[in-house]
């Protein structure tokens, strides 16, 4: 039986997927800064669900992340959706470190330690993660949280080419959703193609079980992204891009919002 390691679980899609794997008997271990959501998990699913309180942002938690591999005997999947955003018009310096630590330099510790594991153990793994289709093209309202994805989907690359160096025998796939209808997006807000977290959950777990090396979420994102990869810069930095409805109550220019995430610490 497969084990697998979620990065991100008290919440949204990673929260869903934990579920759903351990409703099929799978060993699943879960991680997230808060972790009421994820007791609950347990107390539902005592035999199939082990989780710890990690913090991507820390340098503890690439130790943590292996104790809790070993809470479950192991690790075959790394499942990484551990992530925040904000509407940051203002550009307040740190609300986009914020974003960065956490979807950049937080992705590359945990990241990169799936990686040393699974090739210093001379194990198969899988490392997938949620990067998303805003890494297309920098969106403005979007500035920090798109160029992080962006980083995401490029490390992915990187070090699928470093294993094919290293001989190791590691597999990666780049899940790029839209819209998800978590928690976590604002409420009363009308999100462009926006998806029922299930749904998505579903569709992300049939590409990695499928080891698809990039999977964008669902198929009419997929027709736009498509169509974004088509427009060049001098077009694109000229187009005026919306995230939402603006008149379905989306917060004022300069008041942050949370937009996204895995981990709603």
């Amino acid at each position: 039986m497969k084990k697998i390691v979620i990065m991100g679980a008290s919440s949204g899609i990673g929260y869903h997927m934990a579920e759903l794997l351990a409703s099929r008997g799978m060993k699943v271990g879960l991680a997230a800064r808060h972790t009421s959501t994820l007791q609950q998990l347990k107390d539902r699913y005592p035999d199939c669900v082990e989780y710890m309180s990690i913090d991507v942002t820390k340098p503890e938690a690439v130790d943590r992340l292996t104790e809790l591999a070993e809470k479950i005997g192991g690790m075959d999947i790394y499942f990484h959706v551990a992530g925040i955003g904000f509407e940051n018009l203002g550009l307040m310096p740190e609300r986009e470190v914020e974003i960065v630590n956490t979807n950049a330099a937080g992705f590359a510790r945990m990241v990169c330690a799936a990686y040393r594991y699974f090739r210093d153990k001379g194990v198969r793994g899988q490392i997938a993660a949620v990067t998303s289709v805003a890494g297309t093209n920098g969106i403005g309202r979007l500035s920090a949280y798109s160029a992080t994805k962006k980083f995401g989907q490029t490390y992915l690359v990187a070090l699928e080419q470093l294993a094919r160096e290293e001989g190791a025998d590691i597999t990666f796939t780049d899940i790029r959703p839209g819209w998800v209808d978590t928690p976590l997006l604002t409420k009363g807000v009308e999100y462009p193609m926006e998806m029922d977290v299930e749904y998505a959950t579903r569709l992300i777990l049939k590409a990695i079980v499928r080891k698809r090396r990039v999977a964008v979420i669902d198929w009419r994102w997929n027709l736009v992204v498509g169509g974004w990869r088509m427009i060049p810069n001098f077009l694109w930095t000229r187009m005026d891009v919306k995230i939402s409805n603006p008149d379905a109550g989306f917060p004022a220019p300069g008041q942050p919002s949370v937009i996204v995430g895995g981990d709603d610490a």
